[in-house]
């Protein structure tokens, strides 16, 4: 009985040990209450960290999210964009791709995409006491910066807009052709384009250059 107590007692232990890790790597804005995504993508990130066969162990250490959100993907199904705070994204950037590839196979079917948090001031920024608004937190600039997250690690070589009768704008964003074949990039174009949308309400397609 006292082994079984003791049994049970040290997994409780164990249990409260990986809530109070997994509570680390998800930090939310002040009273924002966390969804279960969220604490199911924090939880897998500390489960990544602490895996013996982790060669991201060092970088992951300090790592931690803001949230994470299902986007419906048309026919090709679900994508999952995580939400990083932007004084960790320099971490993250390094190991972006290696960290994908861990998540999805963590939430199988779903193309993960990475972004960092950024804050887009509006023109009345003096009224926040700032003399000058940084060129890094206008629409357009923010808006740039979100493209080169979610298609990270692959790089963005060019870039067109193509305007409608109707005065509709469609951003084409060209990929490194390098990269077509590289970790099923070319199967997750409509989830880049289907976050890009969500995150920004513009129309974009993705696509690599045609030979």
């Amino acid at each position: 009985l006292a082994q079984a107590y003791g049994s049970r007692n040290c997994r409780q232990r164990l249990e409260l040990a990986t809530m109070l890790n997994t509570r680390k790597k998800l930090v939310k804005e002040k009273g924002a209450t966390p969804t279960e995504l969220d604490q199911e993508v924090a939880k897998a990130i500390f489960d990544i960290e602490v895996s013996p066969s982790c060669d991201i162990k060092t970088e992951l250490k300090d790592v931690y999210i803001s949230g994470a959100k299902d986007v419906e993907v048309g026919k090709a199904g679900m994508a999952m964009v995580v939400h990083f705070p932007f004084r960790v994204w320099k971490v993250v950037k390094k190991i972006q791709g290696r960290l994908i590839r861990e998540l999805e196979k963590k939430f199988n079917r779903k193309h993960v995409v990475l972004v960092a948090n950024r804050t887009i001031l509006d023109k009345n920024f003096r009224r926040k006491g700032l003399k000058v608004r940084p060129r890094s937190r206008t629409l357009t600039a923010v808006h740039e910066s979100i493209l080169e997250d979610l298609v990270g690690p692959t790089e963005i070589v060019g870039k067109r807009t193509r305007i409608s009768l109707d005065g509709s704008k469609l951003l084409k964003i060209i990929l490194d052709p390098k990269d077509k074949d590289k970790e099923n990039i070319e199967s997750k174009l409509p989830a880049f384009a289907a976050v890009y949308k969500k995150l920004t309400n513009k129309e974009a397609q993705f696509m690599f250059p045609t030979v």
